[in-house]
């Protein structure tokens, strides 16, 4: 397989901006924008006819059980891979007799991965492969991923969801009007703490202290422990409250300095996280990490793989 070319320079479309991208084989690549320009872009690919989108809407069978939807699509498509490889490899062994209607959502998901990793096509492109499902089942997909890479089979991920692009990818782009972007991720090798940074000293007393918003006509002054992390948009800082988000005029930079003394900490080059709020730490398949917040949407926030020591230090884990 060699990689594939996504070229709409000349798309003529009011939402849709001009943009070329090459799919490299060997790695991952995510496109993250919001729904109005992802449906404009999945439009886009399914026009041209060429490249089938994976977005989990149909073929599957409710009344046939896992594993005979697993064992159809496996003949169907000429899978070599034997059944109870297949079954292990989606973590389905456990519900393989269960009918689909009863199976959970996440397992539904499960199954769908495994249908279209034996279709076996290329590019493979998924329209947001992990939304609402549990980790058990994002580690499934990540796994799969990393065999189609090794397959030397270009993929591409569409989401709305930063975290998602970002841990699902070896390479992320956002898309928006000006065109298409790419997104900055930590790079272990270059992301070390420098003996100066070690040795600098740390703020020791707290001081009255509110960040200022503002959302349309007026100024919102939000005390720093209400916060639950704090997210990198186009350069500018936005705050994160359970399901709202509030933009800043400072950089994500900026506000990190004034928010390290109330328990705030740079866990990635996109978010400061509110340690108070950290609930759990998250270890994927593929050595990369996450942070889960103690908040309504229980959202999830990237941890970059050289902070996870740091991190286990502030919480006296061992």
């Amino acid at each position: 397989m060699t990689s594939f070319k996504l070229d709409y320079e000349s798309v003529k479309s009011e939402i849709l901006p001009p943009f070329s991208l090459n799919l490299n084989e060997s790695y991952t690549t995510a496109i993250y924008s919001d729904t109005d320009m992802q449906a404009e872009l999945l439009h886009t690919i399914r026009s041209n006819g060429e490249i089938t989108v994976f977005d989990q809407q149909e073929g599957l069978y409710d009344r046939l059980t896992v594993v005979d939807n697993v064992s159809f699509y496996r003949k169907w498509f000429g899978c070599p891979i034997p059944l109870p490889e297949i079954l292990v490899l989606f973590e389905l062994q456990m519900c393989a007799k269960k009918p689909l209607r009863k199976c959970s959502q996440s397992e539904i998901c499960r199954v769908y991965y495994a249908k279209y990793y034996m279709m076996n096509k290329h590019p493979m492109v998924f329209q947001e492969p992990i939304h609402g499902v549990d980790i058990k089942t994002i580690n499934t997909f990540i796994n799969m991923l990393k065999k189609v890479t090794d397959n030397k089979t270009p993929a591409l991920i569409l989401v709305s969801n930063l975290e998602h692009a970002l841990l699902l990818s070896d390479v992320a782009y956002k898309l928006q009007e000006k065109g298409l972007q790419e997104i900055e991720v930590d790079i272990a090798e270059k992301d070390e703490v420098t003996p100066e940074a070690e040795s600098a000293p740390k703020p020791s007393t707290l001081k009255l202290f509110k960040i200022p918003a503002k959302v349309e006509d007026k100024v919102i002054l939000f005390d720093p422990l209400e916060i639950d992390y704090i997210e990198s948009q186009d350069g500018r800082a936005m705050i994160v409250i359970n399901e709202e988000s509030f933009a800043l005029d400072s950089t994500l930079a900026e506000i990190e300095k004034k928010l390290e003394v109330y328990g705030f900490y740079r866990c990635h080059r996109s978010y400061i996280v509110n340690l108070q709020k950290v609930r759990e730490i998250i270890t994927w398949s593929k050595n990369t990490y996450s942070l889960r917040i103690d908040n309504k949407p229980k959202s999830t926030i990237p941890l970059s793989r050289t902070k996870i020591q740091s991190i286990q230090d502030m919480f006296n884990l061992k």
